[in-house]
C-alpha cells in the first residue's frame, strides 16, 4: 500500500463570474478561479496526491507544456499522473478531499462532485470522500478571497 497527499490553491478572479470548477461541476454564482488552465483545485490537488505516490510530478512543466499545447481541462493532469501510477502497477484505492472555503457552499454539489470523481479515479463512489469547511474565516479561503484543497489517496499494487 501506497499513500499520497496533495495541496493546490487558487484566488479568485473577480472579473469572471461564469462559476468556478470543483471535480469538474460548476457552482454557478462565484467567480471562477485563477489559473492557466480551468482552474479545478479539486484535480490539482488529486493530481498532486497522486504525485505523492509515483513521485513523478506532472503540475508544473508537464501541466504548463499541456497548457500551452491548448489543454487546459484539469481531469488531463489527473490521467497524466493516474498513467504514471499505472506504469508502477499500482491503482487507486480511496480518496479523501478536504476543501477550505466560504464560498460557494459547496455540499450541494459533492454527489456530482463524488460521481465525476470516481469515474475519473477509477474507483467506487464509496472511496471517494469531501468535506468542506469555512475554517472560521481564518485563513484568506476562509473569507472568501480563493479555494484551497487537500487530498490523500492510497493506492495498491493491481492484482
Amino acid at each position: 500500500m501506497r499513500v499520497g497527499i496533495g495541496q493546490d490553491s487558487h484566488r479568485f478572479t473577480e472579473d469572471n463570474t461564469d462559476g468556478c470548477l470543483l471535480a469538474g461541476v460548476r457552482f454557478a454564482g462565484v467567480p471562477a478561479l485563477s489559473a492557466n488552465s480551468d482552474g479545478d483545485v479539486v484535480y490539482h490537488a488529486l493530481t498532486n496526491a497522486i504525485s505523492g505516490v509515483t513521485a513523478k510530478n506532472v503540475l508544473g512543466a508537464r501541466a504548463d507544456a499541456l497548457c500551452r499545447a491548448g489543454v487546459t481541462d484539469s481531469a488531463a493532469y489527473v490521467r497524466e499522473a493516474l498513467s504514471d501510477l499505472a506504469a508502477m502497477g499500482y491503482r487507486l484505492v480511496n480518496l479523501s478531499f478536504s476543501i477550505e472555503c466560504a464560498r460557494p457552499k459547496i455540499t450541494p454539489g459533492i454527489p456530482d462532485m463524488r460521481r465525476n470523481l470516481a469515474a475519473l479515479a477509477g474507483v467506487p463512489q464509496d472511496a471517494v470522500g469531501i468535506t468542506a469547511t469555512t475554517g472560521e474565516g481564518l485563513t484568506d479561503f476562509g473569507r472568501g478571497l480563493g479555494i484551497q484543497v487537500f487530498c490523500i489517496v492510497s493506492a495498491e499494487p493491481c492484482r
